[in-house]
């Protein structure tokens, strides 16, 4: 990873909006606050394309972006068209192809950005995570998706967390469904990269944005998180794990 310094953390503002002026208004509102990173999600992306990262990266050509496109196939253009447009990491699914995951790689080479893969739906999440590291993904983002928690309610990115960061190889990041509380402790699992989105940010069922009292909420987060270490892969685990 040559992008950021993962040996502290940082804060990524994930913008799951339908509208590229409320996905910027939000944007501008984070990076004041303190975010580090900021995530062009899949509802921007499905509406607005790549102009929505290219008009992130033009308003805030400081901060590394996100494009949470989850790629399934094309693997190489895609990540291409992202890249060019402005993106700084890409995504792509687990459950897609290896040569599909290799392809995504090969062009995150060639084109200067890295590559998060995301283990979303898998059996076995922990051997996914080996799995994506393996065919040479930088970064894995270990996930829980919002229609699989609506059916099982309880069910949490945190009961894995400390096993996937043990195991991965790469840098972790947990996503879905974690209260504030949870992704704030994130760094104290070993994953480095802490995602605010829904609840605080987004309004979860409506993908709208709710800038109530934002910029306040978002500042006490980062001044949380940058404040913390992150815990190395095998060290000892912290008091409040799960399993």
């Amino acid at each position: 990873m040559t992008k950021v310094n993962l040996s502290k953390p940082v804060v990524q503002v994930s913008l799951d909006l339908t509208s590229l002026q409320e996905a910027l208004e939000t944007a501008q509102v984070a990076v004041e606050a303190g975010v580090d990173w900021i995530e062009a999600g899949t509802p921007l992306l499905l509406a607005e394309g790549l102009h929505a990262v290219e008009a992130l990266k033009q308003r805030f050509p400081g901060h590394p972006i996100v494009a949470d496109l989850k790629t399934m196939d094309g693997g190489y253009l895609e990540a291409e068209m992202m890249a060019k447009a402005g993106a700084d990491f890409v995504v792509v699914m687990g459950r897609a192809h290896d040569a599909t995951i290799r392809r995504v790689v090969e062009a995150g080479r060639d084109f200067g950005v890295a590559v998060m893969g995301d283990n979303l739906g898998a059996a076995d999440r922990v051997a996914e995570a080996r799995r994506l590291a393996s065919l040479g993904v930088d970064v894995v983002i270990h996930h829980i998706g919002y229609d699989e928690r609506g059916e099982a309610p309880g069910l949490s990115p945190m009961d894995e967390l400390l096993d996937v960061v043990d195991q991965a190889g790469v840098p972790v990041q947990a996503v879905g469904g974690l209260s504030i509380e949870q992704a704030v402790s994130c760094p104290d699992f070993g994953a480095p990269m802490v995602v605010i989105g829904a609840p605080l940010a987004i309004a979860a069922d409506s993908f709208s944005a709710n800038n109530k009292q934002l910029y306040a909420a978002l500042h006490d987060i980062c001044s949380r998180v940058h404040g913390r270490d992150v815990r190395s892969p095998g060290e000892a685990r912290p008091a409040a794990a799960h399993g």
